[in-house]
């Protein structure tokens, strides 16, 4: 038995730190808010995120940061907007062991990866990235699920897997962070897209070309930022994007399908929740003009939600850009 710390008490880390628990680990789930510790500790369940999914008993529920002292592995599960934060409250704790990633984003201005900046909190730390196709709902319901850890240590990756690997999640480790780290965040965008595309009331073929394509900017914008291409053909590609496109657990899909809808972007924000496709559509834009990359349906989904742009026109823009090759 290890002793496993979940920073985040959202959907992703509730669903983490039960996971955790059904393998037999000691579970501490921290929340820097007080009123959701008291609402998780009386009701035993996160109400609003996973209706229906109880937290064990004997699990404990902190908003004291001093719980991850002794874990063999602290897990930050936060909004990607949070995990500097995180991180850097996580520094002032001795001996938190390794610190594994799950948030999916980039960091606003800086535009640097997740992994980048905990490591500027947490230099000599071994850190990990935990990503791949996993709705929290089925995950904290136990249904099979397949992950990918990554870290520049292949011990910590290894830990990570072998600790957190159960007979509903299976875990493989990789050694492309960037890719990883990558797939995790872009996807976020095509699913809005995809999103946007059900509430115009397109098509399965329409939906298709904008995985297909998509998949081919995400691995673009991958490649000149120093990924693997082959990452995104394996789970934290083809697969979180596939899951993420075609499924109403994904909230980047279901605020795309409002704003399809008509719904007004900021409405759309304020009815969701919170949505890391829609940051990461604008930082993801940057980063195609930062690297000379050509992402035309990501910079369409910038236009509509950024510029008020359209959802119809951006489509027809889409599908009578100039002609070319399949690449």
């Amino acid at each position: 038995m290890a002793k496993i710390t979940v920073l985040g008490s959202g959907g992703w880390g509730t669903a983490l730190a039960i996971s955790a628990y059904n393998c037999g680990h000691e579970v501490y789930l921290w929340s820097p808010f007080e009123q959701e510790v008291n609402d998780l500790l009386k009701n035993r369940e996160n109400v609003k995120l996973l209706p229906g999914i109880k937290i064990p008993e004997d699990m404990n529920i902190t908003s004291d940061i001093n719980c991850a002292c002794g874990s063999l592995i602290s897990i930050i599960a936060c909004p990607s907007v949070a995990v500097r934060s995180v991180a850097n409250q996580l520094s002032t704790v001795e001996n938190h062991g390794i610190v594994v990633n799950v948030a999916k984003g980039f960091e606003k201005d800086s535009l640097k990866r997740l992994a980048e900046v905990i490591r500027e909190e947490l230099p000599n730390d071994k850190i990990c990235v935990l990503s791949g196709p996993s709705h929290a709902e089925e995950v904290a319901r136990m249904i099979p699920t397949a992950l990918v850890a990554t870290s520049k240590s292949f011990t910590a990756s290894s830990i990570v897997r072998d600790v957190l690997s159960s007979e509903c999640l299976r875990i493989y480790t990789a050694n492309d962070m960037v890719g990883v780290e990558l797939g995790g965040a872009l996807k976020n965008v095509i699913a809005v897209c995809a999103g946007i595309s059900d509430g115009l009331g397109l098509g399965d073929n329409t939906k298709a070309a904008l995985i297909t394509r998509g998949l081919a900017e995400m691995a673009n914008l991958g490649v000149c930022m120093g990924a693997d291409e082959r990452t995104f053909a394996g789970l934290t590609g083809i697969g979180d994007l596939v899951v993420t496109c075609t499924s109403q657990h994904s909230r980047n899909n279901r605020f795309g399908n409002k704003v399809g809808s008509g719904v007004p972007v900021a409405q759309a924000l304020k009815e969701v929740g919170t949505v890391e496709g829609y940051y990461a559509a604008q930082m993801a834009y940057q980063l195609g003009q930062k690297y000379g990359v050509e992402l035309p349906i990501i910079n369409a989904c910038y236009k509509v939600l950024y510029e008020n742009y359209r959802a119809d026109l951006a489509v027809k823009e889409l599908m009578t850009r100039p002609k070319g090759t399949e690449r």
